[in-house]
C-alpha cells in the first residue's frame, strides 16, 4: 500500500474539505458506534513522566485474538485530545486489528489542565518520552509502536529519535502530516483561509483561560493578550513562560526539518499529502532521512484528512493498519 494509491471521491478532493471533515461533528456522529464501544472498554491511567510531571492516557485491550499483536500509542494534534474524532476512529480500527492501544493526552489537552501547574508548549518532549517509558513498564509490550497526527506526528518522531538513549523499547514510529518546520507552519496558517486560524485560536484561548483559572500565578495573560493573533500570543507565551527567549528559538526547538531526523535508529514512516494547507509539502522533499525511514506523499488528503468517500472513513486507518501489520508479519 502506497500513498500514491489514495484517490478520494472527486467531490471530496478539495484540500480544505478533507482537512475539515477529518475532525467534523458529522463524521463523529456517523461513526459514533465504534467510538462509543471503544470508550466503554478504555481504562484511564495517570502516568509518572518524571520530575513530578503527570500525564493522562487511556488503555484499551484488544479482544479479537488470544494474544495482542503489540501495543500502539496514539498521539493527537495541537489542541486535540484522546477524544478527537480521528484518534478515536484510528484506535478503534487498531483494536479491531488485534492491537492494544494507548491514547495519550499531552499536558493541558483534554480534561488535564489540573495535573501540572506549568503550561504546555511544544518543546516538552522529555515528559512524553517519560510517559512512553511508564507505558512500557506497565504493559511490557512486544512490539511497542507509536503513531501521531500533526503535532502528535512531530512528537512521535522526536520520541523515536530519543528512544535508544532513553532505554525505551520502541519498535516503530508513524507520523501523519507531522508538524515539520514550525516557522513555515505559522506562515501557512496566516496565509490559509481565515477559519484555520480562527479554529485553532478559539481552542487555544479556551485552554489558556482554563489554565489561568486553575493556576492564576503560573498562567498569566491579559484579555488583550488573549485576543492577539497566533504569532503574537505565541511570542508572549515564549517570553513569559519559557526560557527560549525569542519566538524563533522556540519554533526551532521543536523543528524536525532538514537533517533533524537523519539519526533516526527506530524504523519510521512519514505520511503526508501534497495539498496539505497547514504543513507545506516542500519541506518533506528536503528531508534527509535514513534508509529505514520511508516517506509517503499522497497526491491529495489535506491536513490529516484522507477521507475516501461519503462514508467518511479515513484511508489513514488502512495505511496505519497495513504498516503495523508489516511489523509483526
Amino acid at each position: 500500500m502506497r500513498a500514491a494509491d489514495f484517490r478520494p471521491h472527486r467531490l471530496l478532493r478539495n484540500a480544505h474539505l478533507q482537512s475539515v471533515l477529518a475532525s467534523s461533528g458529522v463524521r463523529r456522529w456517523l461513526l459514533r458506534g465504534r467510538r462509543t464501544a471503544l470508550e466503554a472498554r478504555s481504562e484511564e491511567l495517570i502516568l509518572d513522566c518524571g520530575d513530578g510531571v503527570r500525564l493522562q492516557g487511556y488503555h484499551t485491550a484488544q479482544n479479537v485474538r488470544a494474544q495482542a499483536r503489540g501495543l500502539v500509542v496514539l498521539l493527537h494534534g495541537w489542541e486535540g485530545s484522546v477524544r478527537s474524532t480521528y484518534l478515536l476512529h484510528t484506535a478503534a480500527r487498531m483494536v479491531a486489528e488485534g492491537w492494544d492501544v494507548f491514547r495519550l493526552n499531552f499536558r493541558d489537552h483534554g480534561e488535564t489542565h489540573h495535573l501540572n501547574p506549568e503550561m504546555f508548549h511544544s518543546c516538552r518532549i522529555d515528559e512524553v518520552v517519560g510517559a512512553l517509558k511508564d507505558v512500557a513498564r506497565r504493559f511490557a509490550p512486544r512490539p511497542l509502536a507509536i503513531a501521531g497526527f500533526s503535532l502528535g506526528g512531530n512528537f512521535a518522531l522526536r520520541v523515536a529519535l530519543r528512544a535508544p538513549d532513553a532505554g525505551l523499547p520502541l519498535s516503530y514510529a508513524l507520523a501523519v502530516c507531522p508538524a515539520l518546520h514550525p516557522p513555515a507552519i505559522l506562515d501557512a496558517i496566516e496565509r490559509a483561509p481565515w477559519f484555520y486560524h480562527a479554529y485553532f485560536m478559539h481552542k487555544w484561548r479556551e485552554s489558556l483561560r482554563r489554565k489561568q483559572k486553575l493556576f492564576p500565578d503560573a498562567a498569566r495573560f491579559s484579555t488583550t493578550e488573549l485576543g492577539a493573533s497566533m504569532r503574537e500570543l505565541t511570542a508572549t507565551m515564549v517570553a513569559r513562560h519559557t526560557d527560549f527567549g525569542t519566538l524563533d528559538n522556540y519554533l526551532d526547538g521543536y523543528s524536525i526539518a532538514g537533517d533533524r531526523l537523519a539519526d533516526l535508529v527506530v524504523p519510521a514512516t512519514i505520511l503526508t499529502a501534497s495539498d496539505d494547507p497547514i504543513i507545506p509539502v516542500g519541506g518533506f522533499h528536503e528531508l534527509k532521512l535514513p534508509a529505514h525511514t520511508e516517506l509517503e506523499i499522497a497526491p491529495a488528503g489535506g491536513h490529516c484528512g484522507f477521507i475516501r468517500d461519503f462514508s467518511l472513513h479515513s484511508w489513514t486507518e488502512d495505511f496505519i493498519a497495513h504498516r503495523l501489520g508489516r511489523l509483526v508479519a
